[in-house]
């Protein structure tokens, strides 16, 4: 399946990996949610928007990727500057540094300065195939599955980067991703950096209308579904026809509860 991307940012480009998978969901449960039966008036065009990080995978996966190419892609070395890297993360949390530079700081000691396509791709792989083996909830395939049987195109919305995510998007036989972009030099090599903005709060809902616009649905013609594990997203469960709270924490499972937001738990 070929997954649809979003149009490169001006003057960087944005390419990534089109091998194709070879590993598939594994479905052994029904669908872990009941949605409703879209009614007969429904929009022809469904859409059923994940995100990917404790939504469908049962952790993060930025740090471990980050963790998994130091070791796994020749230079274990970089290992040692994990230290360093949790300190940048305390001054995330203490409001020291945005999310966009945190993440850029992580990427620069652990992977590099940059990354040639071939490197990316071979990282990308490698480590969604390390995802895939057991790192999904099992009920959120079921549920991807249980929308795609229904009619919806699936849709990975995600704060994390698109270059890495593709790859597991692809294994779940998703058919678009909406990311993070990362910058690139003027021969598409990949750099430390956010290429416009961080798919996360509002931005996220921003991108996600912004894909709509650029595939041609527009938002009245559309049935959309949500699933999100995280109360940052609350702009695009209050923007969907039908928000799901997956695996909910407490800010989010109290929002929730006040808007009478489903809350499938998906437990592995």
């Amino acid at each position: 399946m070929t997954i649809s991307s979003p149009a490169p940012s001006p003057p960087t480009s944005t390419g990534h990996s089109t091998a194709p998978s070879t590993a598939g969901p594994s479905l052994s449960a029904g669908p872990a949610t009941e949605p409703s039966t879209a009614p007969s008036s429904t929009p022809a065009i469904r859409l059923a928007i994940y995100d990917m990080d404790k939504t469908i995978t049962h952790a993060p996966t930025w740090t471990p990727f980050l963790l998994h190419t130091a070791k796994k892609g020749g230079a274990p070395w970089r290992l040692a500057l994990v230290p360093f890297a949790g300190v940048a993360a305390l001054g995330y949390v203490g409001k020291l540094i945005s999310r966009g530079r945190l993440k850029y700081l992580m990427q620069r000691m652990m992977l590099g300065k940059r990354m040639t396509l071939a490197e990316e791709r071979r990282a990308a792989e490698a480590f969604a195939d390390h995802v895939m083996r057991d790192g999904v909830f099992t009920s959120a395939r079921a549920q991807i599955e249980a929308d795609r049987v229904a009619g919806y195109r699936l849709v990975m919305a995600t704060a994390s980067y698109r270059f890495y995510v593709e790859a597991i998007a692809r294994r779940l036989d998703f058919d678009a991703v909406i990311g993070t972009e990362s910058l690139r030099d003027r021969d598409g090599v990949l750099l430390a950096g956010i290429d416009g903005e961080n798919c996360y709060g509002p931005a996220k809902l921003r991108m996600i209308q912004a894909w709509m616009d650029r595939e041609g649905i527009a938002r009245d013609h559309a049935h959309i579904r949500f699933y999100s594990d995280h109360v940052s997203d609350a702009p695009t469960f209050e923007w969907a026809d039908e928000p799901f709270a997956v695996n909910a924490h407490g800010p989010l499972r109290l929002l929730a509860k006040a808007k009478s937001w489903p809350m499938p738990d998906w437990e592995r």
